[in-house]
């Protein structure tokens, strides 16, 4: 039960506290002005301007960094021959270019930056390729982002982000750091995948603003934060082991940095300002520049698991949730519909006679979509794959693994692995390619690396890998790419491409409640970075509502066993009708509205905002008061609301709904009041029109 009242707003602890009477997200002058300024000075080569506003970010004059026959990048660069350029991609991005020639070695070093017009943000590649006809020196150490942040007399640099995934309760919790003198802060993932164990996305805070950072490398990324006595912090983030030779031809590149420049003393708001140039510049977009829409997916592996489904019994849980009126939007053929395991790309014929082929029509007649399962880079020895790629399978030596990972770095299997894929995509009528990564590959890429190519290996896989669905994804407009939880890849390179579909393998498939309220931290967190992500969830009709909601998303899928016959319909058909309600919202403005807690002694709550949608809320809150919090109340201000605007409040438990105006909600706030231990409540609120209020 849940009721609405007025009284006094309780002040939270945290890092995100929300400011009250926040206003639109969106970019204001002296943001984008910061973010042309660190485009003038470095792109284009202009002097740095004197700060004009106390306590403003200034930067140190390098924003890279590397070593190459022994020398550093400034005493290298100083002789090279420099061209730069500069080009209009469209209205809202310039692409700037900076491309240096070593006279001696013919290697050639460019940077391809663009900067954007509709937002704050900048960001950077840097490559090099030997032209030459011989090896090169080594080239080492190579920092895509090599930066000093001078902050004003007052105040500290605080550094705030998540960590990354473990397929744990606290995967994507957020952390915060005030950063004092000589205080280092190093990250990195945990073998090889980008958001194991560690999250390549940082916001910075200083007196008066800050910067967001983002490194996009599918790989061992590193980066560093380093604290001096006086009033600097260093950052430096790259590949985290780089120390090689380049044959003649070759090409490396650096991770994808980017930079997006904020003001003021709300970190909500600039997380907001980054969700809003994700949907805008990254997230991927439908055929026809569409943006994704919120998706509800089934998938019967949680019931089914590896190898025991067929096209009879996947046919069946169709039909039955036809009869229901209960069919999602995407069908979901998880792993094990090959034969045997990974790298035998082909369709069993034993449990799918007529292939896949007749899983996708069925689901299509019924306005569906179809998403497949691969794990494109691995194969076992007796694999198709491994067979027809004998010379690129990275294994290491001392390890008992029969597993190999194909070496995307090598061009020949890189086209093989790309013509198999796309014809099953073909073949099959495949509308989603789902690609995980259940191996951490770094101790593969090392193994092969030789002691003065110590880095090549990765370099040139993730190369490989990001060309690898470029091919798929312009061989097949309409494909979607689900990123997969397994492969725990979700940097930015990644996510301008594929959308996770499954934000974390932390699930039960037997419904376990013991998973609920770790799902809540996951979207507690991971939301403040990607406005985009899934997960699936198999029913527990004891606590329906408190779990369903706990595992809620833009992309949401509710399993159970319908052989069982143990669900009640009407339930089922409910909660799909509730997510279909406040899905939208989902894709807005995001608000935390308590400190982030995994305890079950505490209440978690947040609101999304989305007034864009005419037929839609302008927004939701979600709160969950978990099994043994005492308090049956809460009491939060929602955000971005028209201060002279009347809402109408819906409980979409409980019949009838309330009308407050913005002005309320906003200075006197909203009192929730769940009895259920473990309980949740969704609050949906929309604007009254005029018509509306005559």
């Amino acid at each position: 039960m849940m009721r609405f009242c007025i009284d006094c707003f309780l002040v939270f602890a945290g890092w995100l506290v929300i400011p009250q009477w926040a206003c639109a997200v969106s970019p204001i002058p002296e943001e984008m002005a910061e973010a042309r300024r660190f485009a003038a000075v470095h792109f284009e080569g202009k002097e740095e301007p004197e700060p004009a506003l106390e306590n403003r970010f200034t930067f140190g004059k390098d924003f890279f960094s590397f070593t190459y026959d022994g020398k550093s990048a400034g005493d290298c660069l100083g002789s090279w021959d420099l061209q730069r350029e500069s080009q209009a991609m469209d209205e809202n991005r310039t692409r700037h270019t900076l491309t240096y020639t070593d006279p001696n070695t013919g290697v050639v070093f460019r940077c391809a930056a663009v900067e954007y017009r509709d937002f704050p943000a900048v960001e950077w590649t840097l490559y090099f390729k030997n032209s030459g006809d011989k090896d090169t020196p080594i080239l080492e150490n190579i920092q895509g982002l090599n930066m000093i942040l001078h902050r004003g007399e007052d105040g500290e640099f605080i550094l705030r982000g998540s960590q990354g995934d473990a397929c744990m309760p606290d995967s994507y919790a957020p952390y915060e750091q005030v950063m004092v003198h000589n205080m280092r802060r190093r990250f990195a993932p945990d073998g090889g995948r980008p958001c194991d164990m560690a999250f390549p996305y940082f916001n910075v805070a200083g007196p008066g603003g800050g910067v967001i950072l983002a490194i996009g490398w599918t790989g061992q990324w590193s980066a560093f934060f380093q604290r001096n006595q006086d009033k600097d912090l260093r950052i430096t983030a790259g590949q985290e082991l780089t120390r090689f030779y380049l044959k003649p031809g070759e090409e490396v590149r650096s991770p994808l940095m980017v930079l997006l420049f904020w003001k003021g003393e709300d970190a909500v708001r600039s997380q907001n300002l980054w969700r809003r140039w994700m949907l805008t510049h990254n997230v991927p977009r439908q055929l026809g520049d569409k943006p994704l829409r919120p998706i509800l997916t089934y998938c019967t592996y949680g019931t089914l698991r590896w190898g025991n489904n067929n096209e009879q019994i996947e046919k069946f849980f169709i039909d039955e949730l036809a009869k229901q009126e209960a069919l999602p939007d995407y069908w979901w053929m998880d792993a094990g519909w090959f034969p045997g395991g990974q790298g035998q790309w082909m369709v069993d014929r034993d449990r799918f006679p007529n292939g896949l082929k007749a899983i996708s029509d069925y689901v299509h007649e019924r306005n569906m979509g179809l998403i497949a399962w691969f794990e494109s880079e691995s194969a076992y020895p007796w694999s198709i794959t491994a067979k027809s790629n004998p010379d690129a399978l990275l294994k290491i030596p001392w390890d008992p693994s029969l597993q190999y990972i194909v070496n995307l770095g090598e061009p020949s299997a890189r086209q093989w692995l790309t013509d198999c894929i796309d014809k099953l995509i073909h073949e099959e009528g495949i509308d989603v390619y789902r690609q995980d990564f259940n191996m951490a590959p770094l101790g593969r890429w090392r193994a092969n690396d030789a002691e003065d190519r110590q880095g090549i290996t990765e370099n040139l896989h993730v190369q490989g890998y990001l060309a690898f669905w470029d091919e798929l994804l312009r061989r097949n407009p309409r494909l979607w790419i689900d990123s997969c939880a397994g492969g725990r890849r979700n940097d930015l390179e990644t996510l301008r491409r594929a959308v996770p579909l499954l934000r974390s393998d932390y699930q039960d498939f037997y419904g376990h409640p013991s998973c609920d309220n770790g799902n809540q931290g996951h979207t507690y967190g991971i939301a403040s970075w990607f406005p985009y992500f899934g997960h699936n969830m198999m029913l527990n009709m004891q606590q329906y509502l408190y779990q369903t909601r706990s595992y809620m998303c833009p992309a949401f899928g509710i399993q159970f066993d319908i052989r069982k016959n143990e669900v009640d319909w009407d339930i089922y058909r409910r909660l799909i009708r509730q997510w279909r309600q406040v899905a939208d919202c989902y894709l807005g403005d995001y608000y935390p509205m308590t400190p982030y807690s995994l305890l079950t002694t505490d209440w978690i709550a947040w609101q999304f905002h989305r007034p864009d949608q005419p037929d839609r809320p302008d927004g939701m809150i979600q709160a969950f008061r978990r099994e043994k919090c005492s308090r049956d109340s809460l009491q939060i201000k929602p955000n971005g609301l028209e201060a002279d605007a009347t809402y109408t409040l819906t409980n979409l438990d409980v019949p009838g709904n309330t009308e407050m105006t913005g002005r309320d909600l906003m200075e006197k706030g909203l009192v929730i009041t769940i009895q259920d231990q473990p309980g949740s409540a969704i609050i949906t609120y929309k604007k009254l029109s005029t018509t509306d209020k005559k």
